[in-house]
């Protein structure tokens, strides 16, 4: 594996590491419009790099299928949002500021629910960073060193976020700084796993790279509809968490042009 694959895949988990370290330096509890507006701002990037980095390329991909050029990403969109669908009825997890725990019933402790909730927003990002890398190591023309850099920056900017999200509130309920943190970094372990198991498969993902393209797209489309926007809107103050949402989408649609 080459520096930069390599490095690809880790700034994402980077990005999550010292969203999670913000316990070190905040606060025991993070303010409501600071977590609207994280919030808001990781549904935005996620957006945006669901079209620009996932989306156009599965099209541009399949465009010697003429006009059924869309059948590969709308088949890949669907399997994944069914994927996720399936795993969130499988894996027990607990959103943050919900005491309701969402899956198979489990004696898990709640700051496990919580990151394993977090881990199943990552797991897509995950592929979709594997997947963009796969494809720039079999020299695929549509990916640009660039353009697969500037997705792992993007993700890494909306993990920022997700890391603080968990480690503030665990820290709030008195967990120690150290655990706080560790248990923040932990939810983004998956990334990093998942982008390496899709590179290793690099040789059986690219005759199918469309359709893995617009998979990681429809899995994270799920996440934010499901869970980022329900978050960023209820209660007072729901416009912090659409202009953050706007902002976040704005930078990651930026990034994506400007180094694709």
């Amino acid at each position: 594996m080459s520096f930069e694959i390599f490095r690809g895949i880790m700034i994402p988990f980077i990005g999550t590491s010292l969203g999670a370290a913000c316990v070190f330096f905040m606060k025991k509890s993070m303010h409501t419009l600071l977590q609207k507006a994280l919030t808001g701002f990781a549904g935005g990037v996620m957006v945006a790099a669901s079209v620009w980095s996932l989306l156009i390329p599965a099209m541009n991909y399949a465009e010697p299928m003429g006009k059924f050029a869309f059948v590969p990403a709308a088949v890949g969109f669907w399997v994944g949002i069914l994927f996720l669908l399936i795993l969130d009825h499988i894996i027990p997890h607990l959103h943050l500021n919900s005491e309701q725990a969402e899956g198979p019933k489990s004696n898990l402790k709640k700051k496990t629910m919580l990151v394993l909730a977090v881990a199943l927003h990552n797991i897509p990002e995950g592929m979709a960073v594997g997947v963009v890398y796969a494809g720039l190591a079999m020299g695929e023309a549509e990916i640009s060193m660039m353009g697969a850099l500037a997705l792992s920056i993007g993700i890494a900017i909306q993990n920022f976020p997700e890391g603080a999200i968990i480690s503030m509130p665990l820290r709030a309920e008195g967990v120690s700084k150290g655990k706080a943190f560790w248990y923040g970094m932990l939810s983004g372990i998956v990334e990093p796993l998942g982008a390496l198991l899709t590179i290793l498969a690099a040789g059986l993902v690219v005759p199918v790279l469309p359709y893995f393209l617009s998979f990681a797209a429809g899995a994270m489309i799920y996440v934010v509809v499901e869970e980022l926007i329900p978050e960023m809107s209820e209660g007072k103050h729901s416009n912090i968490g659409t202009v953050f949402f706007a902002l976040g989408f704005t930078i990651m649609m930026i990034l994506d042009v400007a180094l694709g």
